[in-house]
Order: C-alpha cells, then sequence, then structure tokens
C-alpha cells in the first residue's frame, strides 16, 4: 500500500519535473537564439542595447515614468526585460526619425511595435485613463 502511493508521488513528481524543465529550457533556447550573430555581426541583444545607449539621453524623467506605467501589468520577474525590449524598438524608431527627444507618440508606436497583441487592451486602457486619443495610433495595432 505505501509503495504504490510512494511511487505515485515519484512519478507525479518527475512529470511535473520534466514539465518544468521544457518550460525553462524553451525560454532559454529563444534567449539563446537572439543572442547569436545575424549577418552584420550583431545581435538582436547586442541592437537593443545598442539603440538604448544611443537614444538614452533623449528620454525625460515623464517619459520614463510614462513607459514604466505602461510596463507595470508584466510581472516583476520578466519586467527589465520587457522595458528593455520595448525601450530598443523606442530607440529604433527614434533614431530612424531622426527625433531630439523621446515623445510620447514614439513610446506608444515602440509599445505597439515591441509587444504581443494580448498586451494591446491594457495600452488602450493606459491610453484612456491618460486621455490620449488613440486614432493616431490604429494603425499600428
Amino acid at each position: 500500500m505505501m509503495s504504490g502511493w510512494f511511487m505515485t508521488l515519484i512519478i507525479t513528481w518527475s512529470v511535473i519535473f520534466f514539465g518544468l524543465m521544457v518550460i525553462g529550457g524553451f525560454f532559454m533556447f529563444r534567449k539563446f537564439l537572439k543572442s547569436l550573430p545575424k549577418d552584420d555581426g550583431k545581435s538582436i541583444l547586442d541592437w537593443q542595447t545598442d539603440y538604448i545607449k544611443q537614444t538614452r539621453s533623449l528620454w525625460s524623467d515623464e517619459q520614463l515614468a510614462f513607459l514604466e506605467e505602461l510596463v507595470a501589468p508584466v510581472p516583476q520577474l520578466f519586467r527589465d526585460v520587457a522595458k528593455e525590449k520595448i525601450a530598443g524598438k523606442i530607440g529604433q524608431l527614434a533614431l530612424k526619425n531622426k527625433a531630439r527627444q523621446i515623445t510620447e507618440a514614439l513610446i506608444i508606436e515602440g509599445y505597439i511595435k515591441a509587444t504581443p497583441k494580448r498586451d494591446h487592451k491594457f495600452l488602450r486602457k493606459t491610453l484612456t485613463k491618460h486621455e490620449i486619443d488613440i486614432q493616431p495610433y490604429e494603425h499600428f495595432f
């Protein structure tokens, strides 16, 4: 009786442990793929860091606070990664548009382009809360 119960516990724990290892491996593999150099010799993560460094002086405290508010629903564990990805996309857009400073419009466009569609619902709610017109950004959704 005890050995059957113990065997079930061991099998259940093994299945759970294997599942967690697969999930962790998936995310580590994605990170590995992003760190591989492309044809130009830089990886996606290298470009992202480069865009952030080049545009760091263009950010105001208000814009940083707005970005922080946009990434607030992301779990704390992943928030820094999400913020870097979004800031990198915003930096890329700022350099492409030769912006002199990071604007609200650049932040919204960068957020839309850097995040999956499921996060856009929260963006719409936040823009409505701040009384920002969503209409100019509809074509990015």
